[in-house]
């Protein structure tokens, strides 16, 4: 049977007696905190890790609880979104880190924005790829919820699906393993995640997002209903400091990344040095 297993920088936490795995690529003073989408881990996101740890900063990938390596409890109320919030605090409390910059894709873009807005003192920017808020709700909905359904009363065809892609050997393209480790997830973990989180609010209110000061940087794409261009738009228009990236597709962080991951690259180097201009003004 195929397992995941921990990559070069694998590291974990306790955090309300659940432990959370996160790696660690480059060493430089400015950190990155990237999160994964619904069901995804930190395969997602490495091969942006490692261009970005390359040009001087530390990425730290952090597997949100029941994603990739982290602990998969199976009881919804473990997936409230304030919950991911802690955990992310958690993870710069135990760098010891007093503030960095943070993002993530999809549900990763939201659990960054909520921090924002919950304690913004840690947040030096922020990188949010496809967030999921208001003109996305109907599609989430007709997605989601009969999936859900489907995984809690289908438990036992459900689960032999799993078992059978858990079987399967992983590739040398990471983005595509963090697919393969979402389908290998056991019915009664994907039902606990998909009901914790949809029975919350998923992103903070209007006026939340207008005091939001940290400079950020908002990428979408066009064709998605489930991260539809018009909310990445509507995003940038309500917080004071964030500006627009458009990428090709949904696949061009992942499949061609050095014009995205340049364009967050200097986003970073802006977001440090604009800190450091205010720290000493």
């Amino acid at each position: 049977m195929n397992e995941l297993h921990a990559s070069p920088g694998a590291h974990s936490l306790v955090h309300r007696s659940h432990r959370l795995h996160y790696e660690v690529h480059g060493g430089g003073e400015n950190l990155l905190v990237y999160m994964h989408g619904l069901l995804l881990d930190a395969n997602l996101n490495r091969p942006m890790a490692e261009a970005l740890a390359a040009r001087g900063n530390r990425v730290v990938l952090l597997d949100l609880l029941g994603h990739g390596l982290s602990d998969k409890p199976t009881l919804a109320a473990e997936y409230r979104m304030d919950l991911y919030v802690e955990q992310l605090t958690a993870l710069l409390d135990h760098l010891g880190a007093s503030q960095a910059v943070l993002g993530g894709v999809s549900l990763g873009a939201n659990v960054s924005l909520l921090t924002a807005t919950l304690d913004p003192d840690r947040v030096r920017g922020l990188v949010l790829e496809m967030p999921v808020l208001e003109h996305a709700a109907p599609a989430v909905a007709l997605t989601f919820v009969p999936f859900m359904l489907a995984v809690h009363h289908a438990r036992r065809p459900a689960g032999v699906v799993a078992g059978l892609v858990r079987r399967l050997p992983r590739t040398g393209f990471a983005p595509l393993n963090s697919v393969l480790n979402a389908l290998s997830l056991r019915p009664a973990e994907v039902a606990a995640i998909l009901h914790g989180i949809l029975v919350g609010p998923v992103g903070p209110t209007l006026d939340q997002r207008r005091a939001v000061e940290a400079p950020t940087l908002v990428i979408g794409h066009r064709r998605d209903v489930i991260h539809p261009f018009s909310d990445a738009a509507a995003l940038v228009q309500s917080l004071p400091e964030a500006r627009l990236l458009r990428a090709r597709s949904i696949l061009e962080l992942r499949l061609r990344p050095s014009r995205l991951t340049g364009e967050i690259g200097d986003f970073l180097d802006e977001a440090w040095q604009q800190g450091e201009a205010r720290a000493t003004a």
